[in-house]
């Protein structure tokens, strides 16, 4: 129940303002003057105080001021007489939420306290957002393949077992290298991310093994690498598919040794640390092109986690898309916009070829573009340009056919096991083609089962 505190010397208008209150389901506490409102603002917990401008001792502006010095998150409604409407303005300025003015409408005293009350849900909902640890890393969903995930992480943190996450871009296996972390006994040692992607080559094997001070021209001093940082630690290796084969080598050696060198250095480092990985590369693929070393996916590939694709786990799409909107309200100062249902509809058909990040994108740019508390469908359409994909889309925008071809495949061999339990040989007997051939295109698309 809100706390609301009336601080007026009128005996008639404190009463009636708390018999009303009282009748709308909030808790009213009355007081006669400032000193009395100060000390019930210090011991009750109040909510929301309405402050009458002129009364006697500490005026109306001073108890203003020593109320938002002791907490700044209660909001104050001015009461003001007619010949104090330029007071009641400089409150505003020092940050007073409303001024009502005498003589009191009571609907009007009960919108503005509702409003103000709402205002302060918000702030304090905002302030327990911005503090919440972990909250760049929360994993929003209900869909089965979410549990599953959840189950994996549970299930192999607890183990010091190396680790590949795969899946599309944008589905979020940073995410779950931290929680297989947090959950992990090295939970509060280093947790370090490197991006292989994002590193060009020549630069990637100093930044994970470091160098000595002139290993090379422009070596002034010492650097650390990740994997002595990670000391201990956790390691998450993002994109590793994109890793050169020379950096692959010294990889391997830090697994099978747990030891490297710095460039320019002649002693070896010893690490203990947990290696993570994570592609939206086949793998598999990449091993019969050359491009990846079989013994190094051997050694990271003990225990895989496949994140689907957001147009696999479309009941996850409401979910996210609110959480998304309220994190961007929150993070820039905006009033708690909404969804509505037409909006949410719509955002279910999108196929989503970005995943979560081009959820999130779409989300942010909804919420500058929608000046209304309510954001439309219309306010999705626009600015979205051609990421805005439906299931529909796909068969008239041009796209790679054999990108196309392998998409639809996939989700229609997976549906067709999920409607025979799995059962491959009941599968390839529906479908009309050798076990073989199924199971053998089955570990070419990395269909897993939900």
């Amino acid at each position: 129940m809100a706390k609301v505190l009336i601080i007026d010397d009128n005996a008639s208008i404190r009463t009636n303002l708390g018999e009303i209150l009282t009748d709308e389901g909030y808790e009213a506490l009355e007081v006669s003057d400032g000193e009395k409102g100060l000390v019930s603002v210090e011991k009750d917990d109040i909510d929301i105080v309405l402050l009458d401008v002129l009364l006697p001792g500490i005026d109306g502006l001073e108890v203003l001021k020593r109320i938002k010095d002791t907490d700044p998150e209660i909001e104050v409604i001015l009461i003001s007489g007619h010949g104090t409407i330029e007071k009641a303005v400089q409150a505003m300025k020092r940050g007073a939420y409303d001024f009502l003015e005498k003589p009191l409408s009571m609907d009007r005293v009960l919108i503005t306290v509702d409003h103000a009350l709402e205002k302060r849900s918000f702030n304090k909902e905002r302030r327990e957002w911005l503090h919440r640890q972990d909250k760049q890393y929360q994993m929003i969903g209900e869909s089965p393949q979410m549990k599953k995930i959840w189950d994996d992480i549970k299930c192999v943190a607890s183990t010091n077992s190396r680790v590949i996450i795969t899946g599309e871009s944008g589905t979020g296996k940073e995410l779950v290298s931290y929680w297989i972390h947090q959950f992990s006994s090295r939970k509060g040692k280093p947790f370090i991310k490197v991006n292989c992607a994002a590193i060009p080559n020549e630069l990637i094997e100093s930044e994970l093994f470091g160098f000595e001070k002139g290993a090379f021209t422009g070596a002034y001093q010492r650097k650390i690498g990740k994997f002595e940082m990670a000391d201990k630690g956790t390691i998450f290796l993002d994109e590793i598919g994109d890793m050169d084969q020379h950096t692959q080598a010294k990889v391997l050696r830090v697994l099978e040794d747990g030891e490297f060198q710095r460039i320019g250095g002649l002693s070896s480092i010893k690490v203990d640390l947990r290696v993570i990985a994570a592609t939206n590369k086949n793998i598999t693929e990449e091993i019969k092109k050359g491009n990846f070393r079989a013994d190094l996916y051997h050694r990271i590939n003990v225990f895989q986690i496949y994140l689907h694709p957001l147009r696999e786990r479309r009941i996850d799409i409401p979910l996210l898309a609110n959480h998304f909107l309220k994190e961007y309200c929150f993070e820039n100062g905006f009033h708690l916009k909404r969804l509505n249902k037409e909006a949410e509809s719509y955002l279910s058909t999108l196929y989503f070829s970005g995943n979560i990040r081009e959820l999130r994108n779409i989300i942010e740019r909804a919420v500058i573009i929608c000046k209304e508390e309510e954001i439309t469908i219309d306010s999705l359409h626009i600015g979205n340009g051609i990421s805005a994909v439906t299931e529909e889309d796909i068969f008239t925008e041009p796209k790679n056919l054999g990108v196309v071809k392998n998409d639809m495949e996939k989700r229609y061999i997976r549906t067709q096991l999920a409607l025979n339990q799995w059962n491959i040989s009941k599968t390839a007997e529906k479908l009309g083609v050798q076990r073989s051939n199924l199971s053998r295109r089955i570990k070419q698309l990395g269909i897993k089962k939900e």
